[in-house]
């Protein structure tokens, strides 16, 4: 048996209702993702506050595209190819509800075709890549099919 492990612990969660997960300021809630890793110095990134405790914060899994790309290129290491030769993905920043803007690939079978500014998306979880060791999953932004549409996939 496999197992399935994020690529960058304590980001985001998995499961049926995957979130992302950010960092929260107690003193005045300003939310920064990704998270700080919990040996940085404790400090809030909102200029006027002086918060130095934080907690962790789940974000909201909808969102909508505030822009996109397509990668035609390989990206430079430390990014594990996972075909020869490559093959280009999209990519989405995507504004959520808490006023974020998360930058993050587009899942599995859509392409920058599939996305419009605007349009609505999804939080999903998928494989990034496999080694010896098994899956190592990444957090994905999945379009959201309107009641309706036709689903290309």
């Amino acid at each position: 048996m496999t197992t399935s492990t994020p690529a960058v612990a304590g980001w985001f969660t998995t499961g049926d209702d995957p979130r992302l997960v950010a960092s929260r300021c107690t003193s005045c809630g300003t939310l920064v993702f990704p998270p700080p890793p919990a040996e940085a110095a404790s400090f809030c990134r909102n200029p006027a506050c002086e918060g130095e405790t934080h907690e962790p914060a789940e974000l909201s899994r909808i969102g909508r595209v505030w822009s996109y790309t397509d990668a035609q290129y390989q990206p430079p290491a430390p990014y594990i190819p996972t075909t020869d030769p490559f093959q280009p993905f999209a990519l989405a920043a995507v504004e959520l509800p808490e006023g974020l803007v998360v930058l993050g690939q587009v899942a599995e079978g859509y392409g920058v075709a599939d996305l419009a500014v605007g349009a609505e998306v999804e939080l999903v979880v998928e494989t990034l890549y496999e080694d010896e060791t098994g899956a190592r999953t990444t957090w994905r932004w999945k379009p959201v099919v309107e009641l309706g549409e036709e689903a290309d996939q």
